[in-house]
């Protein structure tokens, strides 16, 4: 009973806490949901306009060609493939600034921040094709460019296999310099892990597996990358 009694005051002690703090700082939860809501509105803005170029790129190429060329951007073997398929899901990209990565300024968790680009993945038949890159130009998204599906399919493998419902615990992160694309799986006690996707593993010399790698294996890597692309465009 005594034991009852203590995790009931502390719960209802936790509880008054949280509310003292919410009434003392309403601009808190104001700012969360303000930034939950910006969040929101710009993934549904991005998904529209990659459905709708798509649908548009769709119709353009059916009635220029016939067959598949060659140089197609998206992996399918007729165009007659691109009436069933679909823009699935996309990831904000990130990316990690050369001198915050090799100074060593914060985790790289925090270091990563947005480029106002999104990179949606096209699938057929739930096969994903190719990514379809959309970026914020003059107020309005637009899609930009298709291709990579390399990236695509081994992004959509890793994003099933770590992510949760709606794929919210993942972040695409691109180190430019260091020629290098991660997937940031969030975990529980806050901590970000990485899947380094195709080029990372080619940039990085790492070998393809399913152990999530934590930011100490990657981050000696990745810097002396970017040393190495920095100092060869010089």
């Amino acid at each position: 009973m005594q034991a009852k009694m203590k995790v009931h005051r502390n719960l209802l002690a936790a509880l008054l806490l949280g509310a003292s703090l919410m009434t003392a700082c309403p601009f808190v939860a104001a700012q969360a949901a303000n930034e939950y809501k910006l969040t929101s509105n710009a993934s549904a803005a991005a998904l529209a306009a990659a459905k709708r170029d798509f649908a548009r790129f769709a119709a353009h190429q059916l009635q220029r060609r016939d067959g598949t060329p060659s140089d197609f951007p998206l992996d399918i073997k007729n165009l007659r493939d691109l009436k069933q398929a679909t823009i699935s899901y996309g990831f904000p990209v990130y990316t990690i600034d050369p001198p915050d990565l090799l100074g060593g300024r914060s985790t790289m968790r925090h270091m990563a921040k947005p480029v106002n680009q999104w990179r949606f993945v096209i699938t057929l038949d739930q096969r994903a094709i190719g990514l379809a890159t959309v970026e914020k130009n003059g107020g309005r998204y637009e899609t930009v460019a298709y291709g990579a599906a390399v990236l695509a399919q081994d992004l959509d493998a890793a994003a099933n296999y770590y992510g949760n419902a709606d794929k919210s615990n993942l972040r695409f992160v691109r180190i430019y310099q260091a020629r290098s694309d991660l997937l940031e799986v969030a975990s529980m006690d806050g901590r970000g892990r990485f899947a380094p996707l195709h080029s990372a593993r080619a940039s990085l010399m790492l070998k393809q597996g399913s152990v999530l790698l934590d930011e100490t294996d990657l981050i000696e890597p990745l810097r002396a990358a970017v040393k190495h692309n920095l100092s060869a465009t010089r």
